[in-house]
């Protein structure tokens, strides 16, 4: 599994493991080339395993985040901000959650970040 916070430089590249199954590049802030087309800040690009992706920043520069690893078996279930493969540890999520209890339980909050509830 890899996970990069990669800053480029205005045309510099870099090339993309290919030693993953899934990858994939979020762009944070700025415009990208890859194989040719231009990507801009927002945008999820996910490639197939084994392709040779090299990555060129435009004239601004960019930030982007570099992911993937190995591919995950199973289906997803997704509810609110929980992702699981399984739905019994949804349930348990969400029942935490309620809970609120951040001390405690099995969600802790940042420091600093204990203001503000958002509720279910």
């Amino acid at each position: 599994m890899f996970y990069l916070d990669v800053f480029l430089e205005p045309n510099a590249s870099i090339p993309l493991p290919d030693n993953h199954e899934d990858r994939g590049i979020y762009i944070i802030d700025g415009q990208i080339s890859v194989s040719g087309k231009t990507y801009e800040t927002g945008q999820m690009l996910v490639f197939k395993p084994g392709d040779p992706i090299s990555v060129k920043a435009l004239e601004s520069g960019a930030r982007l985040m570099l992911l993937g690893g190995e591919t995950l078996n199973g289906p997803r279930h997704i509810w609110w901000n929980f992702v699981s493969s399984s739905k019994e540890k949804l349930e348990a999520a969400k029942a935490a959650w309620k809970q609120a209890d951040f001390e405690n339980g099995p969600f802790k909050l940042p420091p600093g970040d204990d203001e503000e509830f958002i509720p279910i």
